[in-house]
This record gives C-alpha cells, structure tokens and sequence, in this order.
C-alpha cells in the first residue's frame, strides 16, 4: 500500500484572463516535477513546436518567459490530474489520481473558446472538457513516444488546431514548410450551440499505447 510520501502533486495552472486556448496534458512527467515546469523533458516537442509556430524562439527563453509568451498568444496551461501515485513517468503506471477542478476554466478564462488535450491519457477526459461549452479537440502529442507521427506532422496538427481557435500563427507558412499542408480534415468536436458544423474525428490521431514512456 503506498503511503502519504508517494503522492506526487501536479503544476499550478497557466491561465489568466486572456487565456482562449487551454493546452491539457495529464500530469507532468519526473523531468518536469523536478523543474517544477511544463513540458521540462529535453525530448519532448511542445516547446519546439510552439516556438516554430509562434515565430519567436521559446525553447531559448526562460522558463517563465516562456510562459509569458504563451498567455500574451491566448494559450494557457494546465493537466486533467492534481495528484496521483506513479512510479516512473508512464501514464499507465498513475495510480489513485485525484482530478483537476477543470470547472474553474470558464470562471478563471472568461475569453476560453476551445481545449485542446495533449494526447490520448487527457483525451480520456473529453467528456468532462465538453461540459464547460467549448470546442474540444485533441492533438497529437508532443511526447518523444508518440514516434509514428514526424515533426511535420505534429506542426501541421498543431497549427491547425490553434489557428481554428484564433490563435495568430506568426511563424507558420503551411505551402512552405517543407510541403506540409494544414490538415482540414476531422478532428474537432465543436463547442455545444456553435452552430459549427465541423465533422467530428474519427481516429485520424494516435491512442496513446499504455505501455510506452511519455515523458512530459
């Protein structure tokens, strides 16, 4: 049975009032519990990702400039668990995991248009996402396990999904980045009452596998 000392306890949201775009992982991985930030893991792609986006040079700039960048864009962040019992950084191995208050989006973000879950352990919780009113779509994620999806692939996902949900991609050509295209295919679940019609996914994007690492 583990005892109290084996709680590990998540990252404090990234929000503020201009937030309209919440980026929802699970919970953080051993690299980034021990910098206390974000997407810490060397590997890990999100902070590449967004920088190529973005046009600016994120994983140059200091951690909490970092932040800073992201909230003046509208992205804010935050996971689906609080705290849980894990060994390890595998999603497979959380145990006990005590969800995140994601009701306190529409209260802290009163601009929120869309939530996007960063891989299939925070797509799980779809359901819940849905419920606070907005779009909802599920990315594929940055993880250096998520190996069946290239660079190119994930820039174009991911510039897809933030530019559907009005935010300005500075640094992204799609007929010129190495010939990737945006992809206008399914993928997002629109916000209930939009009056959007946008076809809902149909497995265009990997489940994450329980098994392999994910580190965050």
């Amino acid at each position: 049975m583990s005892g109290a000392a084996d709680w590990l306890h998540g990252l404090p949201p990234v929000l503020d009032a201009r937030t309209r775009v919440v980026v929802l992982g699970s919970f953080p991985g051993v690299a980034s519990l021990q910098a206390r930030q974000y997407y810490a893991h060397p590997r890990n792609q999100f902070w590449p990702i967004l920088g190529r986006l973005l046009g600016l040079p994120l994983p140059a700039l200091p951690y909490e400039q970092r932040l800073a960048v992201l909230l003046a864009h509208g992205i804010g962040l935050w996971d689906v668990y609080a705290r849980c019992v894990r060994a390890g950084s595998l999603d497979s191995a959380i145990e006990r995991a005590e969800p995140n208050d994601l009701a306190q989006l529409r209260r802290r973000c009163p601009q929120l248009r869309a939530v996007l879950h960063n891989g299939g352990e925070s797509w799980r919780h779809a359901r819940r996402t849905r419920a606070l009113g907005v779009a909802v779509q599920r990315v594929p994620s940055t993880s250096p396990a998520n190996a069946s999806w290239t660079l190119q692939r994930k820039l174009a996902a991911w510039a897809q999904a933030l530019a559907t949900h009005g935010v300005p991609l500075a640094g992204w050509s799609p007929d010129s980045e190495d010939g990737v295209a945006l992809d206008t295919g399914p993928g997002v679940v629109p916000a209930a009452g939009s009056g959007a019609h946008v076809p809902a996914r149909h497995g265009e994007e990997p489940v994450a596998v329980a098994s392999r690492e994910d580190p965050t």
